[in-house]
């Protein structure tokens, strides 16, 4: 951006700026990018330059700008009444082809980058909407042919994720009834080049990775894999892009592929084809063994032959002769000459671009080299020069479509590449920014609405009209330098293509080469203001385009200005057993070639873009400049923006609209009825501007001429009237009705209210006499009731009292019953209570007696122990002999016993032990008594026996 130093400011602009910068008071660089600016900030992307829309590029997806009920809003809507909007351009370009009965044209215009196929995409949308195919046919056809045309058109560059490589231009048909009937679309120049050379860091078209990126059964099928593993995209680093799905795109761009018509199998031998590219690229060659000749350089290039020969269903033998050898007709006969590695290189990017070309011819060598090619008129089909899938892709959107041949009107949307410039331009970028230069051309020639520059100015002075010359850039010098015949740099690229096959043809050398081609543009265009020479360049040139300076790099531009099929090439594809791949390269009669002439992409470009805008001519434009806000296409950075401030001038100048006069009264003259009576034409359009209070006009010889901005004034005065007019028309007749039917209303009331009165008299009678009845029938009724509830409670009295007293009685025996069970069970417990007490005392009675007996007998004992300790050495021979005794009548006993225990059963053994033991109790009892009586007797015997005391031996038996 420049540096003004001193620049006035708009102080009454509002801080959020305006809507339409022609209000902008100062119409500088600083203020338009600050108004933008303001604008970008707020996400108000879209800004009226009068008739012009600025559509600023967000970077972001602001869905609520495109909802149903913003086409809603925008239908029908004048021009200028809402904020600025896409839908407002396409409403108006709807409501214009309606009025004026004239097709129409809608240009979206801009660098690459700025938006364009999205704007285009959200135009078509619109359209759709309006002509009644918004529905399922306008999203499933117009609106699902977009991203099958961007996969295979569409490439990441340095500028633009989403860069279309190719130019299209929509039409949309309508019928008398104004809804769409039918639509076409024609595509232009694809940058064919980009499938065999890609620069970093940018990638080749979409659908190569999105093909590597499919489901595991289609990457079986088509034998890919990893796109770095191939040669056609990983001379750039860059494989995937940002917020970019390559796997999800693959599966929309196969349904939307269903949608326009397109059959599995057709689909399933276009990626056939895409796969079995990117397995040519990945062929090498080494030098053969004969001279200058190649062969396969390894056993993975074999497999990638042998792959690709099985994708497009051809010999592998026959693919291998057409990259490595080449058939030279001779008038003895047919020569074939093997090819070099470079060569078989170039072959090998030949055929792979060859699937770019359409109808191209073979080319071949007779007679010594010369090359004759035969190319077909560039308007024989409406998408010339398209990628050959793309164009059978086309033509099936197309056939989806329909086409109307008896459509009365068209609008046309133009959707072409956008302005570029990088850090290495060639054939293409000339190509792009020739139809760039183009359009800017059409642009500065075709205000909207109404010729304005140098068709108009020739009107004004013919007209008798005071005005300036507008100032503006022309770029008809560019136009000369690239486009002249003769003297441009394409005709200059033809004639050194055309020497070359002369030098050849002659066997004179050197041929003519890029750097005799820089050589002559050098010599040609040496002091143009357009063209320059770098410092130091050999083969570089710069061409001044009205965005700025380009330099290019001519070292390509004779092969890519080729247009033709290698014969082999044509012969091997013709043969496949694969309809589809046979088809695109039909056999060509043997007579063409000898009618054959000299073609190049650069010249049917030419034409191409002639076509193009002979089309445009004849409909009426509107224009939408799409302006990238910065270059890291990042949202919400607002860096600076090219071409606005041009676009701006051009809408603010001249006169852009122009009626003649019985046109301008037919369509204002009601807004002053009073100054059209006695007054002829041209006052009475005066007086109308004057009392409008116009600024900008001029009254011309026939005409009335407006600036921009003063239509849209009348037209909103002009709808103020009619609106008001109608206002007061429907505020009579609502009078009118209401007053009419208020009378009928009063009409019908009285005579309602007549018949209402008589019927509530007979209403009122009945009444009477049915309440006189009725009161009878309540005392009669009453009596009954009271009667028939007496009844019934008495006998329901009955019933319960009975129930009542059966009830008592039952609870009384049942009581009774209850009270002689708690006797007996208290009885037999007092009982059991008894007989355990007694039970208890007994044990504990007898335990007391036994302890007690016990207890005695041992006091006893104790005091006879004592009484025998005393007694001495006779205590102890009278224990002795008791001892004795003791055991011996044990023993004996014991022996008795035995022996009648032996005799007895055993059952009785536990009886016969109770009874001995019992008996030797007995025993010891007489013992113990005898003792006891021996005791005494020896007691009695010692105290009568003198006291002699006299030893004695003391015999005792073993036990």
């Amino acid at each position: 951006m420049r540096h003004f130093q001193y620049v006035p400011k708009d102080t009454e602009a509002p801080p959020a700026g305006v809507d339409d910068m022609t209000k902008l008071a100062y119409l500088h660089e600083p203020g338009v990018l600050h108004n933008l600016a303001c604008r970008f900030a707020l996400n108000e992307i879209y800004t009226y330059t009068g008739n012009i829309l600025i559509a600023v590029n967000p970077f972001q997806r602001l869905p609520h700008l495109y909802e149903i009920h913003m086409m809603e809003q925008y239908k029908g809507t004048a021009f200028g009444e809402l904020s600025p909007h896409l839908f407002a351009v396409a409403d108006t370009c709807y409501r214009a082809m309606i009025n004026e009965q004239g097709s129409q044209s809608i240009l979206v215009s801009g660098e690459s980058g700025a938006g364009k196929t999205e704007t285009t995409k959200m135009l078509m949308r619109y359209l759709a909407f309006m002509g009644g195919r918004s529905g399922t046919e306008g999203r499933t056809v117009e609106q699902q042919s977009n991203p099958v045309l961007e996969a295979f058109g569409n490439a990441k560059t340095v500028k633009n994720n989403n860069s279309s490589r190719f130019g299209k231009f929509v039409e949309i048909q309508f019928d008398n009834n104004w809804k769409i009937s039918g639509a076409a679309i024609r595509t232009y120049l694809l940058e064919r080049s980009r499938v065999c050379q890609v620069s970093d860091p940018e990638r080749n078209y979409h659908c190569f990775y999105m093909l590597c990126a499919a489901p595991a059964e289609d990457i079986n099928r088509y034998k890919l894999g990893d796109p770095r593993t191939f040669h056609y995209l990983n001379q750039s680093s860059c494989y995937e892009v940002a917020n970019v799905d390559d796997a999800r795109e693959y599966l929309e761009t196969r349904n939307a592929m269903d949608v326009v018509g397109i059959s599995q199998e057709e689909q399933d031998a276009i990626f056939r084809v895409v796969s079995a590219i990117l397995h040519l690229g990945n062929i090498d060659f080494i030098k053969g063994e004969e001279v200058d000749s190649s062969k396969l350089k390894d056993d993975k290039s074999f497999y990638h032959l042998q792959t690709a020969a099985e994708l497009l269903m051809c010999d592998k033998k026959a693919l291998e002769d057409s990259l490595c050898k080449r058939v030279i007709v001779t008038p003895d006969g047919n020569i074939t000459k093997p090819l070099d590695p470079d060569s078989a290189t170039l072959s090998r990017d030949a055929l792979a671009k060859t699937f770019l070309l359409e109808n191209a011819s073979p080319c071949r060598t007779k007679n010594a080299l010369p090359l004759r090619l035969n190319l077909p008129n560039f308007m024989r089909i409406n998408y010339s020069w398209w990628f050959l899938i793309c164009g059978r892709i086309v033509d099936k959107i197309n056939s989806s479509i329909g086409q109307d041949p008896n459509s009365s009107s068209l609008i046309g949307v133009l959707d072409i590449y956008g302005f570029e410039s990088f850090k290495i331009n060639s054939f293409e970028q000339l190509c792009i920014n020739l139809t760039n230069e183009k359009l800017q051309q059409h642009f500065n020639q075709h205000l909207p609405l109404q010729h304005v520059f140098k068709m108009e100015q020739e009107e004004y002075t013919k007209d008798e009209i005071n005005w300036s010359y507008v100032q503006f850039v022309d770029n008809q010098d560019v136009l000369d330098l690239i486009e002249k015949k003769p003297g441009g740099i394409i005709a200059l690229l033809d004639e050194a293509w055309h020497l070359s096959l002369k030098l050849h043809s002659a066997r004179m050398f050197p041929k003519s080469t890029h750097e005799t081609f820089a050589q002559k543009m050098y010599q040609t265009y040496k002091g143009h203001k357009r063209f320059k020479k770098p410092k130091l360049a050999r083969t570089d040139f710069t061409v001044n385009h009205y965005a700025g300076d380009v330099t290019y790099e001519a070292d390509h531009f004779l092969d890519k200005n080729k247009d033709y099929v290698v014969a082999e090439h044509q012969a091997l594809l013709n043969a496949s057993t694969c309809s589809f791949v046979a088809n695109l390269f039909p056999p060509l009669p043997e007579e063409t070639s000898k009618q054959s002439k000299f073609s190049s992409i650069g010249t049917r470009f030419k034409q191409q873009l002639q076509a193009l805008m002979e089309t445009l001519s004849t409909t009426e434009p509107h224009y939408i400049r799409c302006v990238k806000p910065n270059t890291v296409l990042k949202p919400g950075i607002f860096e600076n923006v090219n071409g606005v401030l041009e676009a701006i001038r051009i809408s603010c100048a001249g006169y852009p609209t122009k009626r003649t006069f019985d046109e301008f009264l037919d369509r204002f003259g009601f807004l002053a009825p009073d100054i059209l009576d006695g007054s002829d034409e041209k006052s009475a359009c005066i007086a109308i501007c004057d009392r409008m209070g116009l600024k900008g006009y001029q009254i011309g010889k026939s005409k009335v001429f407006l600036r921009a901005g003063q239509m849209a004034e009348l037209d909103s005065r002009r709808t103020k009237v009619l609106a008001d007019s109608a206002r007061c028309i429907q505020r009579q007749i609502r009078t009118h009705l209401t007053r009419k039917e208020f009378i009928a209303m009063r009409r019908a009331a009285i005579h309602m209210q007549k018949l209402w009165r008589g019927q509530l008299a007979r209403k009122m009678y009945e009444q009477i006499r049915k309440e006189a009845a009725s009161i009878r029938i309540q005392k009669h009724l009453r009596a009954h009731t009271a009667r028939k509830s007496y009844i019934n409670f008495q006998a329901v009295s009955i019933v319960i009292q009975t129930g009542l007293r059966a009830m008592a009685a039952r609870n009384d025996h049942r009581n009774r019953k209850r009270t002689k069970a708690a006797n007996i069970i208290q009885t037999n417990w007092r009982r059991f209570e008894a007989v355990s007490e007694y039970k208890h005392q007994r044990k504990a009675t007898l335990t007391l007696q036994c302890l007690w007996r016990a207890k005695v007998a041992r006091k006893e004992l104790r005091k006879l122990r004592m009484a025998a300790r005393e007694t001495g050495a006779l205590k102890a021979a009278k224990d002795m002999l008791e001892k004795r005794v003791e055991e011996l009548t044990w023993r004996l006993d014991f022996e008795k016993h035995l022996r009648i225990d032996l005799e007895e059963t055993k059952g009785k053994e536990i009886a016969n032990l109770q009874n001995t033991l019992h008996e030797m109790q007995t025993q010891i009892d007489e013992a113990h008594a005898a003792i006891i009586h021996e005791k005494e007797a020896a007691k009695l015997a010692i105290e009568q026996a003198p006291p002699v005391i006299k030893e004695c031996q003391l015999w005792t038996t073993p036990s």
